[in-house]
């Protein structure tokens, strides 16, 4: 196995930079160096429209000409980029000769420095490399930090970087630089850059940065949702969320692959409801949010699903606004969404259904307080958040305001995740087929014509059980693979 590279950040601001070749690759490599500031000459026969128009606009030198070594004298860097590889090797052993640190694109074993993937949040850069053996996955893992970092880290960075000095005067010590850098990161100042609150980010900065240094800081809340259970469907900023916190009060159906994701050495409590267990009082859930904010902690309440569709995360932000503790808000993606999707029900559709209604049957009054008439009309989709009681009722309740018995319905029990079960019948038998098959919480109901599709349109899990309602199924044929 070769040794690793030694990373380094090389500062090119007015030092010649020289470029052999004048094609597509050449252009892309002086566009980057161009950026940093550097002088660069390219070396080349021709040029393209791109690099004509820079060196019309005195932007790069231009030397009409085959590569020679004496073009290197003045060089601090070179690249060879001309596809020719007789000369991408004469390039690199005259850079030997020299001392001169040369990469020839798409060539490690000429190569005496390899160009990283590079990510930028402004003056922040990472840098990514494979050595030149796997430059593919460079970049493969590039696009997915591009993805984890938001433009709030180009802001951290740039005020870092202009409060340098006064940093350096009110820290003398490096021991107490890293604390202080601790202490902002783990405050408001990255949520207020995210909000795009920049004037009260630099007043925070500024009130941490002159206050004493043993003083708590002002703890926060962030109201998560955890979506309906497969860690892939978490969004970028709950993942960050979870990675900031100090605390997380999770729902006993927040999945474990969605808590794996969480910050290590969090302090996990469960405050999970259960309409036959243990439950944790909203009052209790209320006194633990403000008990760990006013301790100056991170706190994340992580919810299944979306905190503002039955989560009562509206509850929480007034009951947070009263008390006067920051927070923020992070949607998730709801099971009526999810669940659908993974039944491969789509929730609307042209031909059976032009609305949907969310509706629960656990809400704080009784089912009658319910617009059923409403609930029962056709071309429309219910989407039950049910838990597993209440189903009699309903049927009777839609049935006795004219739903048609044989309406189809899919009960998702435990959607997205890999125990997903999905059952088809008509509601008629509704409340029968959840008892004979032992349907268990978290499960969604879904009643409506589209409903019977979950049968042709299956694609996760194992098909459904039960049989398709024939006036609607589609008789589409099963999904196959197709050879490459």
């Amino acid at each position: 196995m070769s040794a690793p590279l030694f990373p380094l950040f090389a500062d090119l601001k007015g030092r010649r930079v020289l470029v052999v070749g004048g094609g597509a690759v050449a252009e892309r490599k002086t566009d980057a160096l161009l950026r940093t500031g550097a002088r660069v000459r390219v070396v080349a026969p021709t040029l393209t429209t791109a690099l004509a128009g820079w060196h019309t606009a005195d932007r790069i030198e231009w030397r009409e000409a085959v590569f020679e070594p004496t073009q290197l004298d003045d060089a601090w860097l070179v690249v060879a980029a001309t596809g020719d590889r007789s000369v991408n090797r004469a390039v690199a052993a005259a850079a030997e000769t020299r001392r001169l640190l040369a990469n020839v694109v798409d060539d490690a074993t000429l190569s005496s420095f390899q160009v990283p993937a590079i990510v930028e949040r402004g003056p922040l850069q990472i840098a990514i490399s494979s050595g030149g053996g796997a430059p593919m996955l460079a970049r493969h893992l590039r696009r997915q930090l591009e993805t984890l970092l938001d433009d709030s880290w180009a802001s951290l960075a740039d005020l870092f970087t202009r409060q340098r000095h006064r940093i350096r005067q009110r820290f003398p010590r490096t021991v107490d630089r890293r604390r202080f850098f601790e202490k902002v990161l783990a405050g408001p100042l990255p949520r207020l850059f995210r909000q795009h609150l920049h004037a009260q980010a630099e007043q925070q900065f500024l009130a941490t940065l002159d206050e004493n240094a043993t003083q708590t800081r002002s703890g926060t809340v962030a109201v998560v949702g955890a979506g309906p259970g497969d860690a892939g469907l978490l969004t970028l900023n709950a993942l960050r969320a979870m990675n900031e916190a100090d605390v997380i009060l999770h729902d006993r159906l927040v999945s474990e692959d969605v808590l794996r994701l969480g910050r290590r050495d969090a302090t996990y409590i469960e405050v999970g409801k259960s309409a036959n267990g243990h439950s944790t009082r909203q009052d209790d859930i209320h006194a633990l949010m403000l008990e760990h904010a006013r301790a100056g902690q991170r706190v994340v309440r992580l919810k299944g699903g979306d905190p503002f569709v039955f989560g009562r995360g509206g509850e929480e932000l007034e009951f947070l606004r009263a008390h006067g503790i920051p927070y923020e808000v992070v949607p998730g993606i709801t099971a009526a969404v999810a669940c659908a999707a993974y039944a491969g029900i789509p929730l609307t559709h042209r031909d059976h259904a032009q609305a949907v209604r969310l509706v629960t049957a656990h809400c704080k009054d009784s089912l009658d307080t319910l617009d059923w008439a409403a609930l029962a009309q056709e071309r429309q989709t219910l989407a039950v958040y049910m838990g597993v009681t209440g189903l009699e009722g309903l049927r009777d309740r839609l049935l006795a305001h004219g739903r048609a018995a044989s309406t189809p319905f899919a009960i998702v029990e435990n959607g997205s995740r890999r125990e997903q079960r999905v059952l088809n019948g008509t509601l008629a038998d509704l409340p029968e087929t959840a008892r004979s098959h032992q349907v268990r919480s978290p499960a969604l109901l879904i009643l409506g014509e589209v409903a019977a599709l979950a049968g042709s349109l299956h694609w996760f899990g194992q098909p459904p059980i039960g049989t398709a309602h024939p006036t609607h199924s589609r008789n589409l044929p099963a999904p196959t693979l197709q050879a490459a």
